[in-house]
């Protein structure tokens, strides 16, 4: 005996995209894992991910009146494709895009942290050369470079540069705000000072091509 499963044309087509949008989400979890194993390349994957990807979107469109929860329908025929779900109705955009795009964020960030570093060095080695030596004068300027050298993740816990600087806040600190440094002192922490961003920018990658 026949079942139907619809009863006029505008139920079988409600069926048939049922069937595909099934049929999407399936072929992208196959797609994801095939990725993430590198069965496939790169390339390969993000332009079969975008086509997924769009054909998913124009489908969950038409759909969103009958499927309101891409994750209810999965849920509803056991479907089990976490890394389909992530990928269409997270994310919306491929692995490798979303890759590229945090690589650059990191870049553009680290690009930031390196510029606020040399501006923190140099402010603080022209206000010694000023004679700005009171304790309520170079304390910021030095927390304000140690700040922003932790911030770096290139750099490693024990640089110069850090050590140095962590050393000099915690004499300050037990000084008074008007309390100014000796020559020698002042001279001490611009040969500190100078030695340290000698050692940061020789730190940076591909420093000096």
């Amino acid at each position: 005996m026949e079942v139907k499963l619809w009863n006029d044309k505008r139920e079988r087509e409600m069926y048939e995209n049922f069937a595909e949008l099934y049929a999407i989400i399936k072929a992208t979890e196959k797609l994801e894992k095939a990725y993430v194993r590198d069965i496939i390349s790169s390339s390969e994957y993000e332009t079969e991910c975008q086509k997924l990807i769009a054909h998913f979107k124009t489908l969950a469109f038409t759909l969103k009146d009958t499927v309101p929860s891409i994750e209810r329908f999965a849920d509803t025929y056991k479907m089990d494709c976490p890394a389909a779900i992530n990928r269409l109705v997270t994310s919306g955009v491929p692995a490798t895009v979303e890759h590229r795009a945090a690589a650059a964020a990191s870049a553009t960030t680290s690009a930031a942290t390196v510029a606020e570093c040399v501006q923190n060095f140099i402010t603080a080695m022209d206000s010694l050369k000023l004679n700005m030596v009171a304790v309520d004068q170079v304390y910021p300027l030095l927390s304000d470079l140690s700040a922003s050298l932790n911030k770096l993740g290139i750099l490693p816990a024990d640089f110069e540069g850090k050590t140095k600087m962590k050393e000099w806040i915690s004499r300050l600190s037990k000084m008074g705000a008007a309390d100014e440094l000796t020559e020698q002192q002042a001279r001490q922490l611009h040969f500190d000072l100078e030695s340290s961003y000698n050692s940061f920018m020789a730190a940076l990658p591909n420093a000096g091509t």
